[in-house]
């Protein structure tokens, strides 16, 4: 059996530390559901999230003060979403195979996936997608222009907020509309360019004008930019959603998150690290003086994916056929180095770093691109909250003084 969302009988009941026996009695209860494996044999299978649901209230009754706190680290699923699957060293987006949405969609499309379930509604969001009032708006955001991308982004965010109405009608509907809204705003705010017919037109033209295929690679960054499942920024985002906070202040509370150095701000990590590989040439030395004095390695490793993260080979590759680009083969070098010693892959900060030097794109772009392509997963999170009409409040397990202590 390889498709790793199931589990044989045997896996199952190891995970939930009972025999086979005890297994085909959970499953007569009605505690857990098994379906038949495909191929001739008349072996079971198990969905893995079942047995890892099951796992998990077996836990919350032995410790139910820690269970909980156990799922917010890498744990059990919290949260139920229809937008985002990671099975298996793939990601999908609503079923859909991110990598082949980047290779062949729009962005425009993809956030319509996203947000309505149809991409095909694409034009109708974007077509009409602008600001009160833009021109005063665009006036203020460049006043703001000696700011990073993410707080020009908040900037914006907030005078334009106060302006748009419409950001109050929480209905599905009206929030893709919103988002529309957002996400071109956003574009111009971190270019300075008024958006062009799409979003990585704009990029293009504002960032690498001579380099035709630079839009392109990053119309593809985008989009597996979009959403990661349940990252810091998305649930954050979901928790102002709870609250039926608009869409423009979920977006800010995300940009809040993403800037943090363990989250999209990790960028600027591994730009400092390829500036310190130096060159080619002297890149595999730098980096085994980083190994040897026990630092870890911004851009390699993540603990979704211990074969390596799909989503920064593509953009590796993107940056590869770039070709000629001295930004690339220090990436490439600084890649081999870390497989000498290690066994880390590298990451989606990686990529995007190796990309923006590929195409010589200007600086803090990594980040400017992460920020614009996960507001559309932000959005997409923002929908289903609001749909779900209940508040997130999770409880904390007081470890202080106890109240009764005498002074």
């Amino acid at each position: 059996m390889n498709d790793f969302r199931y589990l044989t009988s045997r896996q199952a009941a190891d995970a939930l530390g009972i025999s086979l026996d005890t297994l085909y009695a959970y499953v007569s209860r009605g505690m857990l559901r098994s379906e038949k494996a495909t191929g001739p044999t008349r072996a079971r299978r198990y969905l893995r999230e079942d047995v890892e649901r099951l796992v998990e209230r077996k836990r919350f009754r032995r410790e139910p003060e820690k269970a909980g706190e156990r799922s917010l680290h890498w744990g059990s699923p919290v949260l139920e979403s229809a937008l985002t699957l990671i099975d298996a060293g793939c990601v999908y987006y609503c079923g859909r195979d991110a990598l082949n949405l980047a290779r062949y969609e729009s962005v425009e499309r993809v956030a319509a996936l996203l947000w309505t379930g149809n991409p095909d509604a694409a034009d109708d969001l974007f077509r009409a997608a602008g600001v009160s009032d833009e021109t005063r708006l665009l006036r203020q955001i460049d006043r703001a222009a000696d700011l990073g991308p993410i707080a020009r982004c908040q900037v914006a965010l907030a005078l334009a907020s106060a302006r748009d109405l419409g950001s109050y009608d929480l209905r599905p509907a009206t929030v893709a509309q919103t988002g529309a809204r957002i996400v071109r705003l956003m574009a111009y705010t971190v270019t300075g360019h008024r958006p062009a017919a799409t979003l990585d037109a704009a990029l293009g033209q504002a960032w690498a004008p001579k380099r035709p295929r630079a839009g392109d690679a990053m119309r593809s960054a985008l989009i597996l930019c979009a959403d990661h499942e349940l990252n810091v920024s998305a649930f954050t985002a979901r928790c102002v959603a709870s609250a039926q906070a608009t869409p423009y202040d979920v977006v800010s509370a995300g940009l809040a998150a993403l800037k943090g150095r363990l989250h999209g701000g990790h960028t600027a990590r591994v730009e400092a690290l390829f500036r310190e590989a130096g060159s080619p040439a002297i890149a595999r030395d730098r980096i085994a003086r980083r190994f040897s004095r026990g630092e870890d390695l911004p851009g390699f490793g993540h603990p979704l994916y211990p074969e390596g993260d799909p989503r920064a080979a593509m953009l590796l590759a993107i940056a590869e056929r770039a070709g000629g680009v001295r930004g690339f083969r220090l990436a490439a070098a600084i890649r081999s180095a870390v497989r000498e010693i290690s066994e880390q892959h590298p990451t989606i900060d990686f990529g995007l770093v190796a990309l923006a030097r590929a195409f010589g794109l200007p600086p803090q772009s990594p980040i400017a691109l992460f920020a614009l392509g996960r507001t559309i997963g932000w959005i997409a999170h923002a929908i289903e909250q609001y749909s779900s009409n209940r508040l997130i409040r999770p409880r904390a397990r007081y470890i202080g003084v106890s109240p009764s202590a005498k002074a």
